[in-house]
């Protein structure tokens, strides 16, 4: 069964809802596609998908708006905008969305987040922005070059929200936390698929000495839902504790 909050966000200067499906177990932050609510995952039938792992009680699954992928696939505002938001987002994400999980789960658990295309970028940055937050990230078909798909000169507010750009300069605590964590980066190469996106983010994460993996899934899975619904509880099944 789905539960839904919703409240406003100061951080984002509008509402955000999460849903969460499942009662008890791991909690997995799976973030919606660029233009998706928190309710999409579930009409993509990525919560079918795992089903099985929501009745056997060892995972619950969590989604909240994607926010600022709306933003980015409405062109909403100026692009040093759409950067910012990317910023905000991600903040909203630490400091509202995961508390409230905690809370709901009783207190901190281990966590997984999870992704597909600009949802797979939120998940991968949001383990490299917050190690301590978050045990492992799966970006499936990710789109992880946010600032070539928004344009405009690139803005701090970016630069600190994207891995690609953040991660070579990343050292001290957060970077040994980091090297603790898992990411796992899932592909095909048919139709709308990029995989070297794939390639180039576990690069950087490799470069930093992050454990990492690029699975490779071939010309027969395109960039869509079907690919997903068929990665995802494959990969929870390993990720999950």
């Amino acid at each position: 069964m789905k539960v839904s909050d919703r409240w406003w966000s100061e951080r984002l200067g509008q509402e955000l809802t999460v849903s969460r499906w499942g009662t008890w177990g791991v909690p997995v932050l799976l973030f919606p596609t660029a233009g998706g609510d928190a309710e999409e995952v579930e009409r993509g039938g990525l919560i079918d998908a795992v089903r099985p792992l929501l009745d056997s009680g060892r995972a619950k699954v969590y989604s909240c708006d994607s926010t600022a992928g709306q933003a980015l696939a409405r062109r909403e505002g100026s692009t040093a905008y759409r950067m910012a938001l990317f910023n905000a987002y991600h903040q909203a994400v630490a400091e509202e969305v995961l508390p409230a999980i905690a809370s709901d789960c009783g207190g901190p658990q281990p966590l997984v987040a999870a992704g597909a295309s600009i949802g797979a970028f939120n998940a991968v940055a949001l383990l490299c922005r917050y190690p301590h937050l978050v045990d492992a990230a799966l970006g499936m078909s990710g789109t992880y070059a946010v600032d070539a798909m928004i344009g405009g000169p690139l803005t701090d507010d970016l630069y600190f929200s994207s891995p690609l750009h953040f991660l070579p300069g990343l050292d001290g605590d957060a970077l040994e936390q980091l090297r603790r964590r898992m990411v796992v980066l899932a592909s095909g190469t048919g139709a709308w698929e990029d995989i070297s996106e794939s390639w180039e983010m576990a690069r950087v994460l490799g470069s930093k000495g992050v454990p990492n993996r690029v699975d490779d899934w071939g010309p027969g899975y395109a960039h869509d839902w079907p690919t997903w619904r068929e990665m995802l509880p494959l990969y929870l099944e390993d990720l999950l504790p």
